[in-house]
């Protein structure tokens, strides 16, 4: 209930909680009360099917018990785990808890094997099939809702087998990505290029850098304007590694080509992040997770898997 930025939410939980089972026990003991109106032969005078008569026999007795040991079950539970709003339970259980409990218990299992590979370099690494199996479920677990399960990637999410790196791609750089996570902003820059005319000639001249189709006269006009974005991408495009500006010179396109999207880019910036793993993940299973990731781009047998 943390999540939420009123207390009326718990309160509401609560209330309704108690109210379901408070109702449940008084609908058990009117019906135990009541007495539907029953002629000389004990039935209610309800006929179906010309001849099947409702008896107006009372609940077994075994069968309230049951009803009252459900409304006391329920209420006990109550008390000792979670389920009145914010209130914790006396035993001190929670869904959060026990999958900590899980990890650590999964985690110390997997120690052993995880150990082994601890002190192993990337690039031998990398060619450990074992290692790099293992390295292939964590990022599918883990890495493969963003990247793809071919780590491929799509608008907006980096491919990682194409040897074109945002941050770096040596080991180092990939380890640190996944530990530490990443945020990438571009900001709006229409307003330090100038007119929209001049962000129009940019975007052509920035496709220029690549070779790609664009209006070659656009384009010199706004190579002038360009050095408002060198400051990140560099003068010649080539984008800077300890910034995260991406190298706008090699027909890699992470948000979209032409230059329609450019503009886009230029006009309203975007801001992109990568979460960090070191809550989710122990340091020797991003060791492993990051040696698969570098070899996808650098080691012939585990990119072609």
């Amino acid at each position: 209930m943390s999540d939420f930025i009123s207390g009326f939410w718990s309160h509401y939980v609560t209330v309704i909680s108690l109210a379901s089972i408070a109702a449940c026990a008084f609908l058990l003991w009117i019906t135990n009360r009541a007495r539907a109106p029953a002629g000389g032969d004990n039935t209610t005078g309800h006929v179906w099917d010309e001849d099947l008569r409702e008896m107006n026999n009372p609940l077994p007795r075994w069968w309230v018990g049951l009803f009252v040991l459900t409304i006391v079950f329920g209420l006990g539970y109550l008390v000792a785990y979670p389920g009145l709003g914010s209130m914790q339970g006396q035993l001190g259980w929670s869904t959060a808890g026990e999958y900590d409990k899980e990890i650590a218990k999964a985690n110390a299992e997997l120690a052993p094997v995880y150990a082994k590979y601890a002190a192993m370099p990337t690039p031998e690494m990398a060619r450990d099939p074992q290692a790099m199996a293992i390295g292939e479920r964590l990022f599918l677990n883990n890495c493969a809702q963003c990247h793809g399960s071919d780590a491929r990637g799509s608008k907006g999410f980096p491919n990682l087998t194409d040897g074109d790196w945002l941050h770096g791609g040596d080991p180092a750089k990939i380890q640190e990505s996944i530990t530490l996570g990443r945020i990438g902003v571009m900001p709006p820059m229409a307003a330090a290029v100038g007119t929209p005319d001049d962000v129009k000639n940019v975007a052509n001249y920035v496709l220029s850098l690549s070779g790609s189709p664009h209006d070659s006269v656009r384009a010199g006009l706004g190579k002038a304007k360009f050095t408002a974005c060198a400051a990140c991408h560099g003068m010649t495009g080539g984008g800077t590694p300890a910034l995260g500006a991406p190298n706008l010179s090699d027909r890699i396109w992470l948000h979209g080509y032409g230059q329609d999207a450019i503009i886009s880019i230029i006009n309203t910036g975007k801001t992109n992040q990568m979460p960090a793993q070191q809550e989710r993940l122990t340091e020797a299973q991003i060791h492993v997770l990051a040696s698969y990731v570098w070899g996808l781009s650098n080691n012939p047998q585990t990119a072609s898997r």
